[in-house]
């Protein structure tokens, strides 16, 4: 591999690309980043200081104190925080300041795989591999469902399907870096794939880059 190597995987909520970016990132050796953390450090840190979500200047400040080597997934994974992620990523200068920290992981040796909604289209453009993740509402919506019974909870199957949707709405339609497919990107449907089968579908198209590469 060259000094650096980076992994986009894009995508919509659910489709399982944090498993894959993670499996990825073990079996290369690569630093991980999951992008969704840094907006939900955005959020948490505004309703932890009770602030408005739309109060954009408080949203740029918490953005400016993110720090990349902190984020804790525990407390970052709730769903309210996540819901007001997708509220506070919709602001032009959050995403400007997010994505240069990202950029600078990107850039740090080895490499990284960073998965999120714009990866391959804004933040890594030049990435030596470029994933499209995605699956049914409603497969996302079971797994959901499927995830939070795993743990004892409770949920409606509609409600989630609902709330999928309204996110995908606020991804895709958001002026700025709206969720989409980079042109040169791989697309992986993983809506009749399990974890595994998607892993290996995403190596097959890795090591073939890697071994073209190698023949250049």
């Amino acid at each position: 591999m060259n000094p650096t190597f980076t992994i986009a995987i894009d995508g919509p909520a659910g489709a399982g690309k944090g498993t894959l970016a993670r499996r990825l990132a073990d079996h290369y050796r690569l630093n991980l980043l999951d992008t969704g953390l840094t907006y939900r450090a955005v959020a948490y840190a505004l309703i932890q200081h009770a602030l408005p979500l739309d109060n954009v200047s408080a949203a740029e400040t918490a953005a400016r104190q993110v720090d990349l080597a902190r984020l804790d997934r525990a407390v970052l994974s709730a769903h309210a925080v996540g819901e007001a992620a997708s509220k506070v990523a919709v602001f032009p200068t959050v995403r400007r300041i997010l994505v240069e920290k990202q950029r600078d992981f990107a850039k740090t040796p080895p490499g990284a795989v960073l998965d999120g909604r714009d990866i391959g289209t804004v933040v890594c453009p030049d990435a030596d591999i470029k994933l499209y993740v995605t699956a049914s509402a409603e497969v996302r919506a079971r797994r959901r469902l499927a995830e939070i019974e795993s743990i004892g909870g409770t949920a409606d199957f509609t409600e989630i399907l609902a709330d999928i949707v309204r996110r995908d709405e606020r991804d895709m339609g958001r002026a700025d870096s709206p969720l989409k497919p980079a042109t040169d990107a791989h697309l992986l449907d993983t809506s009749e794939m399990a974890i595994e089968a998607a892993f290996l579908a995403a190596m097959a198209i890795i090591d073939d880059v890697l071994a073209k590469r190698d023949k250049a």
